[in-house]
């Protein structure tokens, strides 16, 4: 085989699934202010996220620099959301960059950001409501979010 073809089929199989974020640029990062020991002081107390939130001025340049490094064509911040990949109301950490990435809002397959916040509410109450431990939920979401929607949002 020749080096372009190894290297196209290298990349084919090292390609992220549609939908996820590229775990090498957004791995995912907790706040270690939230633990289950402090769930109920923490992110299922009223108003947790939007305290937390970063400024909009620090999630757009954000944006702006992270879909250039995702290679995105389009270009045009309305059509991302700056997505938390484990969302603060999990525990994410709210300003980490390695937490965030742009994700695209209507995606030619449905796994866009309108479904993510489902599951990201749906996980949220499940662990305000203990019958799903902080830590299965954060792992699910941060792992592949779009397999947790298939088995938490049944």
């Amino acid at each position: 085989m020749n080096a372009p073809a190894l290297l196209l089929l290298i990349g084919w199989f090292s390609a992220t699934p549609a939908g996820l974020p590229d775990p090498a640029m957004t791995p995912g990062a907790l706040n270690p202010a939230v633990r289950q020991d402090n769930i109920e002081t923490t992110i299922c107390a009223l108003g947790w996220s939007a305290a937390t939130r970063p400024p909009l001025d620090y999630t757009e340049a954000l944006k702006r620099q992270q879909i250039a490094q995702y290679g995105y064509r389009d270009r045009r911040l309305r059509d991302y959301e700056e997505d938390h990949l484990v969302p603060i109301s999990l525990g994410g950490a709210p300003a980490d960059a390695r937490n965030l990435w742009p994700q695209p809002r209507h995606p030619r397959n449905h796994w866009g950001a309108a479904r993510k916040d489902e599951l990201e509410f749906r996980l949220h109450d499940l662990v305000c409501a203990h019958r799903l431990a902080l830590r299965a939920a954060q792992r699910a979401i941060a792992g592949n979010w779009i397999d947790a929607y298939r088995r938490f949002m049944q």
